[in-house]
C-alpha cells in the first residue's frame, strides 16, 4: 500500500539562501565576511563594504533609476525608511556621487545647544519668544530649538498670544507681536528700515529680518494677511542684469504702478502681489525676457535680489498672476489710466497722432477671423493691434479690433478714444492708405478732426515745372523736398483737400492729401514722412520684445451675428471677373480685326460680320454667360451672420492677458525711450547707437549696496570709455530725481563703479 504524501510535501517551502535577502523577484542581496553584493537576474551589479554608506546608498539609487526595484521594496530589504531613500535619490539628483558620503555624528559647522542653555531657552519661551527668534540669538537652528523642546517635554501655555496677529498686518512693522529682551524690533542696523518708515503711500510691512528668508511674509500671505511682499534688499556684487534698475525712474515717472492699483486694487492675499508683478513683467521685457517661459533660463534667486525678494516669480506663478488679472477685464480701463497719465506728462507732443495696425498670425487649431498679413502676403487666422503713436513715434495706447477690422472702421473709434484723453485741442491723425476713403474723410472733418494721409488710386501727374524746392527747420532738422501744392476735390466736389506732391530725384511722384491748409509745405511732407518712426517702432518691438508672441492660445465665445462675406458669393464674384476678362480678351480680338479690317475684301459693314461670325458668337456666348453669373450673384447675400458660414462655435482669440502684456511691453519702450532721450545730447553718435548703449547699460551687471535711506546701485562700466562717461552722466540725471523703489523708501542712487571690487 502507497502512501499518499502530505499536502506539505507536495509544495515545500522555498527558503532563500543563508546570508540572501530577496528585494523582489529579480533582485536579492547576498551578504558575507562583511561585504554585500546587489544581484540582478542573476548578475551582480553592485558589491561594497558593509561600512561603506555612500557605495550602499547608490546601489539604492541604482536599482530605483534602473526600474529594477520599487521605492518600498527597497527600503524594506536594506533595512531603512522610504524617506531615507528618497532622500538618497534628490542628494545624488543634486550633488552627484560625492552628495552621498556624509560623515558620522552631527553635521559640521553647525552649532549644537549645550545642556546647560535649556534653562534660557524656557525662559524665552515663556516670554512667548518664537522659535526662529531663539535661533537667531542663540546661533543655531530652529530644528536643534525644536529637538530640545522636544526632550524637555514643552508644551504651549494656554491663554499664549497667536504668533501672527491680525493686527500686525498694516501696523507697526517692528515684531511687536514677539515681545522678548532684545528682540521685540528689528535691529536699529537693519539696511531696510527705511522700507518701513512712513511715507505718503502705505508701505506693506515685512515679518522678516533677513532679505535671503521671507518664510516669515510666505506664512503671512498663506494666511491671507499679506497682499504684497515688501522688498528687502541685501547687498552683493556683480549682480547679473542689476544695470536695468536704471529703468526704475522712468518706470516710476509712467505710474504704471498706481495706474495698476487704481484698476485692479489688489490680487488677493499673495507674497506676489500686484507691485511685484507689475514690475517683474516690465523689466522681464527690458532684460530682454520676452515670454514668461524665457523665465527658465534665469536663476530666480538672481532676479529676486532685483526686485528686493529671496526669489523672483517663476513661470507658473507669473502665468496664474496674469490669469487672475486677465480674469478681471479690465485691461483697457489699465490701457486708458496710463494714456492719461501720460498725456498729463507729454501733452505737448499729442497734436500729431500715426495711426497703423499690427497683425499678430495665429497657429492655433481654433477657426478665427483671418487677416492680410503683409510680410507673406497671404490672408491667415490672426488678431490685429492698432497703435496710436505721437507725433516722435513714442506709444500712447493700443486696441484691438474686433474680427480683424479694417482702418476705416477702426479710425473713429481710435479718434474718439483720443479725443477723450486729449480734450478739445485740434488733432491731426496720420495713417497710410489703408484707411483711405473720401466719405470717411468728411466724417472726420466733420468732427473736428485733421487728417494727414497718402493718396491711393490712380491720379493725374504734374509737370515737373510745378515743382519748386522748399526748405525748413523743424525739431532741429534741416529739411527739404521738391513739392508742388495744389487743391483737389472728391465726392463729385463735396469734398476739398489739399495736395501737396513731393518729386523724388528718380523722377517718381507721391501724393500726399491733407486738410491742413495752415501747415508750409515742407512741413506737411515732413509730417507725413515721419509716418516711418512708428513702422520702426513695430520692427524694433518685433524684434526686442517680441510683440508677435501669444501669451495664450485660449479663445473665447465671439458673436454669431456678426457679419462676414458669403462665401458663396465670393466663389461667384471670382468667376464673374474670370468671364469678363475672357470676354475683354474677345473685345480686344473683335476690335483689332475691326481695325485691320480692308474695305477691298470687306467692304460693308454686314460683310465683316458675317465674315467675323465664329468670332461674334464666341463674343455673344460670352455675355449671355456674364449676365446668368450676375443674375446668380444677385440672388445671394453677399454677407451672412458668421455663425451660418462655419461649422462649430464662433469664437475669438481671447484678448485680455495679450492686451495686458502688450500694454506692459509699451510701458518698458517708453521707459527705455526717456533713458535714450536723456543720453542723446551727450553722445554724438545716439541717433545710430543710442539705443543700443542703453540696452548695454541695462543688461550690465552691478553690485548693490544697501543703507538706512539709500539703495545704491554701482553699475559696471561699458565697452568702452567715452560710453561709460556717458553712462555717468546719466547716472548723474537719475540721481536728481530721488526716485525710491517702488514699495519702500529707499531713495535709488545710481554710480559707475568697478562692479564686485570692494
Amino acid at each position: 500500500m502507497v502512501q499518499e504524501p502530505k499536502q506539505g510535501e507536495l509544495f515545500p517551502e522555498v527558503h532563500a539562501p543563508h546570508g540572501a535577502t530577496v528585494i523582489n523577484a529579480r533582485c536579492m542581496l547576498r551578504t558575507r565576511d562583511a561585504h554585500r553584493v546587489v544581484i540582478v537576474a542573476g548578475v551582480v551589479i553592485a558589491q561594497y563594504a558593509l561600512g561603506d554608506r555612500m557605495a550602499e546608498a547608490y546601489a539604492m539609487v541604482s536599482l530605483i533609476d534602473q526600474g529594477w526595484a520599487e521605492q518600498k521594496e527597497i527600503a524594506r530589504a536594506f533595512g531603512c525608511s522610504v524617506r531615507s531613500v528618497r532622500r538618497h535619490q534628490r542628494r545624488f539628483e543634486d550633488g552627484g556621487l560625492p552628495a552621498l558620503g556624509r560623515s558620522g555624528g552631527y553635521p559640521k559647522g553647525q552649532s549644537r545647544l549645550p545642556a546647560s542653555r535649556v534653562s534660557q531657552v524656557t525662559r524665552l519661551k515663556k516670554q512667548a519668544v518664537s522659535n526662529r527668534q531663539i535661533a537667531m540669538r542663540m546661533g543655531v537652528t530652529e530644528t536643534a530649538v525644536r529637538k530640545i523642546l522636544k526632550r524637555i517635554g514643552w508644551t504651549e501655555p494656554s491663554g499664549m498670544p497667536a504668533l501672527l496677529p491680525m493686527e500686525v498686518v498694516g501696523a507697526n512693522p517692528n515684531l511687536s507681536a514677539f515681545p522678548c529682551d532684545g528682540l521685540s524690533s528689528p535691529p536699529t542696523s537693519s539696511p531696510n528700515l527705511s522700507a518701513f518708515s512712513s511715507s505718503d503711500q502705505p508701505l506693506t510691512p515685512s515679518m522678516d529680518n533677513d532679505p535671503s528668508d521671507r518664510r516669515f511674509d510666505r506664512l503671512m500671505a498663506y494666511l491671507g494677511l499679506l497682499d504684497d511682499a515688501a522688498p528687502l534688499f541685501r547687498p552683493g556684487t556683480a549682480i547679473p542684469g542689476a544695470g536695468v534698475l536704471l529703468a526704475m525712474p522712468a518706470l516710476v515717472a509712467s505710474d504704471v504702478i498706481d495706474c495698476a492699483h487704481e484698476v485692479y486694487g489688489n490680487i488677493g492675499p499673495a507674497f506676489f502681489g500686484l507691485r511685484t508683478t507689475i514690475v517683474s513683467l516690465v523689466l522681464m521685457a527690458l532684460l530682454r525676457i520676452k515670454r514668461p517661459e524665457g523665465l527658465k533660463e534665469h536663476p530666480p534667486d538672481t532676479l529676486g535680489r532685483i526686485l528686493g525678494l529671496d526669489r523672483a516669480p517663476e513661470v507658473k506663478t507669473l502665468r496664474r498672476k496674469l490669469k487672475r488679472l486677465a480674469e478681471l477685464g479690465r485691461s483697457t480701463r489699465f490701457g486708458q489710466a496710463l494714456a492719461k497719465r501720460r498725456v498729463a506728462a507729454r501733452g505737448a507732443l499729442m497734436g500729431f497722432l500715426y495711426v497703423d495696425g499690427h497683425v499678430r498670425v495665429f497657429h492655433g487649431q481654433a477657426t478665427l477671423p483671418k487677416a492680410h498679413v503683409a510680410q507673406m502676403r497671404l490672408p491667415m487666422p490672426a488678431t490685429t493691434d492698432y497703435w496710436v503713436n505721437d507725433e516722435i513715434g513714442d506709444p500712447l495706447f493700443v486696441v484691438t479690433a474686433e474680427a480683424n477690422a479694417g482702418l476705416v472702421k477702426m479710425l473713429p473709434t481710435l479718434l474718439s478714444e483720443a479725443q477723450a484723453l486729449l480734450g478739445k485741442r485740434r488733432l491731426t491723425v496720420v495713417f497710410d492708405r489703408g484707411g483711405w476713403s473720401p466719405k470717411l474723410f468728411a466724417k472726420l472733418m466733420a468732427a473736428g478732426f485733421d487728417l494727414l494721409t497718402y493718396r491711393k488710386g490712380r491720379f493725374r501727374l504734374l509737370p515737373r515745372s510745378r515743382f519748386r524746392l522748399h526748405k525748413g527747420v523743424i525739431n532741429g532738422r534741416a529739411i527739404e523736398y521738391t513739392l508742388a501744392d495744389q487743391g483737389v476735390h472728391f465726392l463729385e466736389g463735396k469734398l476739398r483737400l489739399r495736395q501737396v506732391t513731393r518729386l523724388s530725384p528718380n523722377g517718381h511722384q507721391t501724393p500726399i492729401i491733407t486738410s491742413r491748409r495752415d501747415l508750409p509745405a515742407v512741413e506737411v511732407a515732413y509730417r507725413m514722412f515721419e509716418r516711418w518712426r512708428q513702422e520702426n517702432f513695430f520692427k524694433y518691438l518685433l524684434e526686442e520684445y517680441a510683440l508677435d508672441a501669444l501669451v495664450e492660445y485660449a479663445t473665447e465665445p465671439d458673436d454669431p451675428a456678426r457679419e462676414v462675406p458669403n462665401p458663396k458669393w465670393n466663389v461667384l464674384d471670382g468667376q464673374l471677373r474670370q468671364a469678363r476678362a475672357a470676354l475683354k480678351v474677345l473685345h480686344a480680338e473683335y476690335g483689332l480685326k475691326a481695325l485691320l479690317n480692308s474695305k477691298s475684301k470687306n467692304p460693308t459693314r454686314r460683310g465683316f460680320k458675317i465674315a467675323q461670325g465664329s468670332l461674334g458668337k464666341k463674343i455673344l456666348a460670352a455675355v449671355k454667360h456674364c449676365r446668368k453669373l450676375e443674375i446668380r450673384r444677385a440672388a445671394i447675400p453677399r454677407r451672412l451672420p458668421v455663425g451660418q458660414v462655419i461649422s462649430g462655435p464662433v469664437v475669438k482669440l481671447a484678448t485680455e492677458r495679450m492686451h495686458l502684456t502688450s500694454l506692459l511691453k509699451m510701458v518698458a519702450y517708453q521707459a527705455e525711450s526717456d533713458l535714450y532721450r536723456l543720453v542723446t545730447p551727450h553722445y554724438t553718435r545716439a541717433g545710430d547707437e543710442g539705443r543700443t548703449l542703453i540696452h548695454s547699460a541695462l543688461a550690465s551687471a552691478a553690485d548693490i549696496e544697501v543703507s538706512q535711506t539709500e539703495l545704491r546701485i554701482l553699475v559696471a562700466p561699458l565697452s568702452s570709455a567715452h560710453r561709460t562717461r556717458v553712462l555717468a552722466t546719466l547716472c548723474g540725471e537719475l540721481n536728481a530725481t530721488a526716485t525710491p523703489f517702488p514699495g519702500t523708501n529707499l531713495t535709488l542712487r545710481y554710480e559707475v563703479g568697478e562692479v564686485g571690487k570692494r
